[in-house]
């Protein structure tokens, strides 16, 4: 039992796209939300058909899912002969994700993000400052300083300008950030009846997206963790499952650290996303665990790696999906050790909230 509580849903359909284009795009979503079971998620595809009737007697459903192997998204050709998607429609959801997530975003010039510090830098600002001895005189911002000299010595008789009227056009420095987002994957993101972890990797996939297609310089590194914590690449994430896992938040900031450590980015940041309080940590082979309140050993070594983040100059954002009194207390104190942030978010905002502080981040050094 994978613990989903469906609602009532009324598949949307575009009426600008054709047949395919929008049978694709239900058949992402519930690809998305089967973990990359193509089989589950074409059942559940033919199921919604009969129930709202998506395709007609021109156009079925077999006759999509030929059009999805003849376009690449679908392939059978792997050693047991089952459906599996395509990197081409692994693309195609990060995509979707990003413009569902912030798809009303402006878009802007790729791959910078400006900062509050001024002075030598890769692009004209809009800030001025009186000329100083040693700037370049290709930071004079002539306009300015000419109406200076206006103001200062009229425009009669001879045209006076002197050092005084100058005026410098700061640069902006531009600002590379390495970000770590770590996902909780223990059993509670999907327990009490509520897909928690489905939205969690659609957010995971459009900032995934956004920051190769408008930040390439910028990096990402994406984290699991429950029992243990590991790494995954960005084409995993359509995959990505909930397991029979405890929490050990500890395993995730510990790795979450050791990989920002390898980059070179001045701004660094982790953002953790999850629905409950650390109930794991690993003690040599043997795996320590209490899911019942919070635990003073756990939450020891937990605040230990919130100290260690502060002190390298990391913050941690958390992203907390519940509301439990005893968990925004242990948030409220994780977030104070770290000098971090705090979001009590549904499930709904998670994607606004996760953007929102990531440029903001982008505009200040850590």
């Amino acid at each position: 039992m994978k613990g989903f509580r469906f609602t009532k849903y009324t598949p949307t359909q575009d009426p600008q796209k054709n047949t395919f284009e929008n049978l694709l795009n239900i058949f992402l979503q519930l690809v998305t939300m089967t973990g990359g079971d193509v089989a589950e998620a074409l059942s559940w595809l033919t199921n919604l058909d009969k129930q709202y009737q998506l395709t007609n007697h021109n156009y079925g459903i077999g006759d999509f899912i030929d059009d999805l192997k003849e376009k690449g998204y679908l392939t059978e050709e792997n050693q047991k002969g089952e459906f599996k998607i395509t990197g081409k429609a692994e693309q195609t959801i990060r995509k979707s994700a990003l413009e569902e997530i912030f798809g009303k975003l402006k878009r802007g010039k790729s791959g910078q993000h400006k900062t509050t510090h001024s002075g030598l830098g890769e692009e004209r600002g809009t800030d001025r400052r009186a000329y100083e001895f040693g700037d370049n005189l290709d930071q004079i911002a002539l306009t300015d300083s000419l109406r200076n000299a206006q103001a200062n010595h009229g425009i009669g008789g001879d045209y006076l300008l002197t050092e005084g009227d100058l005026e410098v056009q700061e640069n902006e420095f531009r600002s590379q950030t390495s970000t770590v987002l770590m996902i909780d994957i223990s059993h509670s993101m999907i327990l009490y009846g509520e897909d928690r972890i489905t939205p969690a990797k659609k957010v995971a996939m459009a900032l995934a997206e956004l920051i190769k297609t408008r930040y390439p310089k910028d990096t990402l590194d994406i984290i699991v963790f429950g029992n243990d914590a590991w790494q995954i690449e960005i084409k995993d994430l359509p995959y990505l499952q909930v397991g029979p896992y405890h929490t050990n938040t500890v395993a995730g900031l510990e790795l979450a650290m050791d990989l920002l450590r390898r980059r070179k980015n001045p701004n660094k940041q982790i953002f953790m996303i999850t629905d409950g309080k650390p109930t794991c940590l690993k003690v040599g082979i043997k795996y320590y665990k209490n899911s019942f309140g919070i635990d003073s050993k756990i939450l020891s070594e937990t605040l230990k790696l919130s100290a260690q983040c502060r002190k390298l100059k990391i913050p941690v954002t958390t992203f907390m999906i519940a509301s439990d009194p005893y968990l925004k207390e242990f948030v409220k104190e994780f977030t104070k050790v770290n000098n971090g942030n705090a979001y009590y978010s549904s499930l709904k905002g998670l994607g606004d909230l996760i953007f929102e502080d990531y440029r903001r981040n982008r505009t200040k050094r850590f």
